[in-house]
């Protein structure tokens, strides 16, 4: 099996973050010989103080389904907001309610 650029990426974060196993090493190593970008790019990487900072390259369908996620998010929180408004409008208006009716029963 040939091992392509996309499993080195993948396998960077973990080669730079010095988590890897001897043999992962072994690869990524004689890989970044043969592809200088690459290893521009482990170079990079292991400058960045954490391996949380270690950003992972996305493919095209990868990147539309974080989309998808992020906007079923947001309008999720668009709903559950909308509705704390509702309700406390709701509440609002209650309480108008029994002040006004309270204070006509008074009256009477």
């Amino acid at each position: 099996m040939k091992i392509t650029r996309n499993v080195i990426l993948d396998l960077l974060p973990i080669y730079v973050a010095d988590e890897a196993s001897a043999d992962t090493r072994a690869l990524v190593e004689s890989y970044l010989a043969s592809d200088p970008e690459a290893a521009d790019l482990a170079k990079e990487f292991a400058k960045m103080e954490t391996a949380g900072d270690v950003p992972v390259p996305l493919n095209k369908e990868d990147a539309m389904e974080a989309y998808r996620e992020a906007k079923r998010l947001m309008f999720r929180r668009t709903v559950i907001i909308a509705a704390l408004i509702a309700f406390g409008f709701l509440c609002v208006l209650g309480f108008i309610f029994v002040v006004w009716f309270g204070a006509f029963r008074l009256v009477s």
